[in-house]
């Protein structure tokens, strides 16, 4: 029988607190020769109960090869591998997006491996959240939680954000229980960090910590400017130098997991490099920034949109980029069959093209198994035939054992018509126990058990 994490208990991290004797302080004054001083606090009390605990506990499963000498002297049937299992908990932060449905959004590395997901919301109530979706590339993570009475924050558009806009973190740092920080704007699309695959970070200086993952980034007007995700910590704290993810980046994310249980990656089909100076100046132009381009696939988006080798795009849809990763970030996580605008340099010229995005053909093994634990192994696609189609099966996975085959194809769950991922990932979600998975093999139909 599970134990029901409980968000108190979750918080004892290990941080010791040393007391400082009590002083006598006067009062910060409320006004100075009659006016009154400017406040977080009316912005604050809006916001803050959009900003919620996430904790998390599991079992870290790791797995290492028995060597050949240690199977010889215990025999053939000795075991090839050795499996360990060890239980964590975990402690992270939260942002409510949508009131209405419950949605919540976090980091993926807040609830990565979690068997239970339990919400701390502002007034105290613990609620168990159920993971809609992940996208492991940009660390986001999308939760639901069945409550009435929620706060849900407004997004801004981040791409308008400028260095030097106020910015202000809201989390849950070191279990301490929920903490407002204030500064700026430090830089705007940050990449090649190596934090993560698909980097275009805004960066702060508002003081983020561990357990602020998953957080809130506001500006002034209490509007979501983006999901603090990193730190950099050299000496394991604060040193005025953080990372969020954009709001626009993750409502993109969002809404292709709301709408597909999945993330479709959008593609444009080019290799290239961030603009140089030597490059600049080869090309004789004055711009330091963009994307130069030195490979076009053929048949790709790019392709048919008329984009070229040497090309330089330096914006997409109106907003400036500042490098190859931003333009990769952004694209990336675009849906498929999204029509981008692209400005480009070409032999000196400014151009404009637009571009009907391709889609990713990328493994959804780790979308498969989200859906049901019995499918992970098998690559998942919604199927024209008004299914979803099974276009791959990893030898020897749940999914081979549950008998499923490639071309197979979902058209129901038990007594429930399927006809996308969406609506398969629905039908189970609520289900316990045994499952018949309805099947389109060849030119039959039939039923297989996931249990």
């Amino acid at each position: 029988m599970k134990t029901k994490l409980s968000i108190l208990s979750a918080a004892i991290l290990g941080a010791t607190l040393t007391l400082a004797p009590a002083v006598s302080q006067a009062a910060i004054p409320l006004a100075v020769g009659g006016q009154e001083l400017p406040s977080l606090a009316p912005m604050l009390q809006k916001t803050t109960p959009a900003v919620v605990a996430v904790a998390v506990s599991g079992t870290h499963v790791s797995k290492q090869k028995v060597p050949d000498a240690f199977r010889y002297f215990f025999g053939p049937n000795a075991p090839r591998e050795q499996v360990q299992e060890r239980p964590f908990k975990g402690l992270g932060s939260g942002v409510i997006i949508d009131a209405k449905e419950g949605y919540i959004v976090t980091n993926n590395h807040v609830i990565e491996g979690a068997d239970e997901i339990l919400i701390g919301l502002h007034d105290g109530r613990e609620v168990e959240a159920k993971l809609i979706g992940t996208d492991a590339e940009s660390d986001i993570a999308l939760l639901q939680i069945k409550a009435k009475n929620l706060t849900a924050l407004k997004r801004a558009d981040s791409d308008e954000l400028q260095v030097g806009d106020f910015a202000v973190a809201i989390g849950n740092p070191f279990g301490l229980g929920q903490t407002v920080t204030s500064g700026i704007v430090s830089a705007m699309g940050r990449s090649g960090l190596g934090i993560e695959m698909l980097e275009n970070f805004i960066q702060t200086d508002a003081a983020i910590n561990s357990g602020n993952s998953g957080g809130a980034l506001v500006n002034l007007n209490g509007e979501l400017i983006g999901i603090n995700t990193a730190i950099v910590a050299p000496g394991g704290g604060n040193v005025g130098i953080g990372f969020a993810i954009p709001a626009n980046m993750v409502n993109n994310l969002v809404q292709q997991i709301v709408e597909h249980g999945e993330v479709r990656r959008g593609v444009l089909g080019v290799m290239g490099q961030d603009l140089t100076n030597e490059l600049a100046k080869g090309f004789g132009i004055e711009t330091q920034h963009g994307g130069f381009i030195n490979e076009v696939m053929p048949d790709s988006a790019a392709d048919k949109a008329g984009i070229k080798v040497g090309d330089i795009i330096v914006s997409v849809n109106g907003r400036s980029i500042k490098s190859f990763q931003e333009l990769r970030a952004k694209v990336a996580t675009m849906g498929a069959g999204s029509k981008v605008e692209f400005g480009l340099i070409r032999d000196g010229d400014e151009e404009t093209v637009t571009a009907t995005l391709g889609e990713s053909t990328q493994s959804a093994e780790a979308a498969a198994g989200a859906v049901h634990p019995m499918l992970q192994g098998a690559k998942l696609e919604t199927s024209d035939s008004s299914g979803v189609e099974i276009t791959d099966v990893a030898q020897g996975s749940p999914a081979a054992a549950s008998g499923l085959i490639k071309g197979d194809v979902i058209v129901g769950v038990n007594r429930t018509k399927v006809n996308n991922l969406k609506a398969l990932k629905s039908a189970l979600e609520d289900q316990k126990g045994s499952v018949a998975l309805k099947i389109k093999r060849d030119n039959t139909s039939l039923y297989l058990i996931l249990r």
